[in-house]
Parts: structure tokens; C-alpha cells; sequence
């Protein structure tokens, strides 16, 4: 059993730096469900952690759905009957919905009014819409803009189409010594949207570094999938879902990861599973400062209803802050680079690295002293003076591991049902085995 590894302060700077860059570099990229962006966005990530890239042909039966042609665009404008660029492509992503058909006409405003999108009770922000499996066209802006239109002629122009062409997702993998995976899976199709959309991959590119230096020896395989959102999970499960079925261990959705709001937990389907409960006691100090929520599953989100599907029932939690729906910038404009915080996507990498921790360290502790408690102190492992008034955290976990040490609780149980962070633990457990107090066993 190995020490809690501690990141030192430069390996933070560097990972601070390497967040501001992705950041920065991923924002203003045009990116769909298929696409020159997805491959564009990729490429970047892979520059920073090695990917296996898959194309997938449009056309392709995946489960129940099929992969659909490929998406480009060029240009868009809407010029109003005044001559003036009403809405204008290259000052946002989100000014046309996502997949939109190509357009080239002349149109009264009464009949452009049901291709506009805007959100009354949010002027200023521009909203995202999407257009996957349908065709037609539409201009996202903000209401405040929608509200000014004056009647008359408006030029619509979106150079877009649909080709033959694919899907692209990518693996980032980090080997162990058995067959068991823990999967963190990301999507890579929103276009400039920094807490939906970025927080999420730039956090698993960050989380792998960690692990790959941190955690050299490892059990398990690390896997870290960068898809497009439902479709790109539907896709990896119908080439891959009997593999996950079977040696899944924990798996984790990460989005919306990036802001400052409290994080969220939302559990698997089997709602107990390995990975909801190790989420649960490595973000227990967050919970106990009212900055954590736990949420049952529901099947409403992200990939996690493909993870989760009744066939597959996988052990696939969610990983997120403010989680997507619960905040007024989430799908608009207004989810951009002021939202997120670089500091707390490095603390979020952080902590998963501290979540594969006990994951790799999780084990059935045995007692091999059942009847009564052994002479600690004789050990070195109590004071022996009896009897104080303060209570020593060591003590504590000592008593709690041992009186649990039955073969039938595991430490990340042990953790949650004393409220003690699962590295002291683990830590603690340590000292007991080198103490021959203790045996570990997996089940």
C-alpha cells in the first residue's frame, strides 16, 4: 500500500499553465458533434496527452441510432434591410444553431422571426441551440438585439452543408496490471462554451498527467474518452459495451467541472456502486462545508443514460460544480471564459488524482486479532497515558478499521461510515498490516 503522493508546488504552476493554454487555445474553435473542429480539438489535447483517434463513417449503425453525415461551416451572416450585419459568425460560435442547413435568401422579418432563437428572460446572453438529426436552419442572438429588429428585408446567409464524411473520438489510456477500468469520459462538441464544454476535457488531460507521475504503479487501467455528447457514447458502447460490462470497476462523466459553485455528485443508476461511494467519501470534506451535493440518479444529463441504460447498467457516476441546468449561463454566451476559474480546474484534477488513490488502494481489511481489542499501545500505536480528553484522529481510525476489519467492509466503507478522510485510512491501514495486525483481501 502506498503513501498519499503530494503534488509539489512547481508541478501545480505547470499544471496551472498547461490549463490557461488549452483554455485558451479550444475557446474560439468551431466544434459539433463531427467536424474539422472535433479533429482540430483533438489534435490540441493530443499535444498534450497521447490519444488513439477513431474515425467512425457517417451511415453507420451504432445500437439504435446512426451516425449522421459530417457538418461544416464556413460563414454566416444576417444583414438587416439597413445594410448592417445584424449577426455576424466570427464574433460568436453560438450566433448559428449547431448542424443548420446552408441559407442564402431574402426574407421579411414575420417569416425570419421563426428561424431567430433568444431568450427573453436572459437579453444579453446568446443562446445555444442544435440541429442534429433534422434539417433546417436558424440564428441564435440575444433578445436584446431580437427586440430592436426593425420590419422590412433581412439578407440570410449561412454557408453550411452536410457531407459524407465521420465521427471522431479519442482514448487516452494509462495501462495497470489487471484488466479492470476506471473510465472518465468527456465530450468535445460544444463551441465556445468554457464550463460545459472545456472544463471537462482540460480537466482529464490534467487528471491523466497527475496519475501517469503520481500513481507510476497501478492496478488499474485509466481511461480517458474524449467523445461527442449521447451519440459519440452510444457509438463507443456499441463497440466496446461488453468490455466496460465486464471489467468497469468505476467510471465518472466529468462536465461543468470548471466554475466556482459547489461541486455536485450525481450517482450511478445502481446508486451504491464502487464509484459512487469512492466520489462520495474523497469529496466528503467538501460536503461537510455545505460545498458538495450528492444527487440520486436521474435519467436526464449527459452520457451517463447511455452508461446507465438498463442493458448496460454500468457504474457510471457524474462529476461536475455547478452541475448542467442548475446555472442561468448554462447553453448561452454566457458561460465564456470569465465563468471558470484555472484554480479550480487544477483542484478538480487534484482531487481525482486523490479519487484513483483509493481507488487503487481500496481493499477488505481482516483483523488478525478478532477478540478484543489489541494492546496498542505495546505497538507504538497509542499514547500510554490513558484516558485524555482529546481524541487522536490515528486512534480513532485504528478503532474504527479494526472493529470493521471483518472481510465484509472495505475501506472507502470504513471511510464513509467514521467520517474519517479515506487517506488517513488508508494510511492507518498501512500501519496495521505492518504491525501484523491486520490482512487485506479483494473480493
Amino acid at each position: 500500500m502506498a503513501r498519499f503522493p503530494i503534488v509539489d508546488a512547481d508541478s501545480i504552476k505547470k499544471l496551472t499553465l498547461d490549463a490557461e493554454i488549452l483554455l485558451e487555445s479550444l475557446f474560439p474553435i468551431m466544434r459539433s458533434i463531427t467536424g474539422s473542429g472535433v479533429r482540430q480539438t483533438h489534435k490540441i489535447l493530443h499535444g498534450f496527452i497521447p490519444l488513439v483517434t477513431t474515425e467512425v463513417a457517417s451511415g453507420t449503425k451504432v445500437l439504435d441510432w446512426v451516425i449522421p453525415e459530417e457538418w461544416w461551416i464556413k460563414d454566416a451572416k444576417l444583414v438587416g434591410p439597413n445594410n448592417v450585419d445584424i449577426i455576424n459568425l466570427s464574433t460568436n460560435n453560438l450566433h448559428v444553431v449547431n448542424y443548420s442547413t446552408g441559407v442564402d435568401c431574402e426574407i421579411d422579418l414575420e417569416d425570419l422571426q421563426s428561424h431567430l432563437h433568444s431568450i427573453p428572460e436572459l437579453p444579453n446572453a446568446i443562446p445555444y441551440l442544435t440541429s442534429y438529426y433534422s434539417k433546417s436552419w436558424g440564428f441564435c442572438l440575444t433578445h436584446e438585439q431580437r427586440i430592436k429588429l426593425i420590419p422590412g428585408k433581412y439578407h440570410a446567409f449561412i454557408n453550411a452543408g452536410h457531407k459524407n464524411g465521420s465521427l471522431t473520438y479519442s482514448v487516452g489510456e494509462l495501462h495497470g496490471t489487471t484488466d479492470k477500468i476506471v473510465l472518465f469520459s468527456t465530450y468535445t462538441c460544444h463551441p465556445q462554451m468554457a464550463n460545459n464544454e472545456l472544463s471537462g476535457p482540460i480537466v482529464s488531460c490534467l487528471a491523466y498527467k497527475l496519475i501517469e507521475e503520481y500513481l507510476p504503479k497501478r492496478k488499474f487501467n485509466y481511461r480517458f474518452l474524449f467523445i461527442p455528447e449521447t451519440i459519440g457514447s452510444i457509438t463507443y458502447l456499441s463497440r466496446h459495451g461488453d468490455e466496460l460490462k465486464h471489467n468497469l470497476l468505476a467510471g465518472y462523466v466529468l462536465t461543468c467541472i470548471g466554475d466556482s459553485g459547489p461541486y455536485t455528485l450525481k450517482r450511478s443508476r445502481i446508486g451504491n456502486s464502487l464509484a459512487d461511494r469512492a466520489a462520495k467519501v474523497v469529496w466528503k470534506d467538501y460536503e461537510a462545508k455545505n460545498e458538495c451535493k450528492v444527487l440520486n440518479y436521474f435519467p436526464m444529463g449527459s452520457d451517463e443514460r447511455q452508461y446507465c441504460s438498463p442493458g448496460f447498467n454500468l457504474p457510471v457516476a457524474v462529476l461536475s460544480r455547478s452541475i448542467y441546468g442548475s446555472y442561468s449561463h448554462y447553453h448561452t454566451s454566457l458561460d465564456d471564459l470569465s465563468f471558470v476559474s484555472v484554480d479550480e480546474i487544477v483542484n478538480a484534477a487534484l482531487r481525482i488524482l486523490k479519487l484513483a488513490f483509493v481507488l487503487e488502494n481500496n481493499s477488505y481489511p481482516v483483523s488478525l486479532s478478532q477478540y478484543g481489542e489489541p494492546n496498542f499501545s505495546s505497538r507504538g500505536l497509542q499514547s500510554p497515558l490513558g484516558a485524555k480528553r482529546d481524541r487522536d484522529l490515528e486512534v480513532m481510525s485504528i478503532k474504527w478499521i479494526l472493529n470493521l476489519a471483518d472481510g465484509e467492509h472495505d475501506l472507502i466503507e470504513i471511510s464513509e461510515l467514521s467520517g474519517i478522510d479515506p487517506v488517513i485510512i488508508l494510511n492507518t491501514t498501512e500501519k496495521l498490516v505492518s504491525n501484523h495486525l491486520l490482512e487485506l483481501k479483494t473480493h
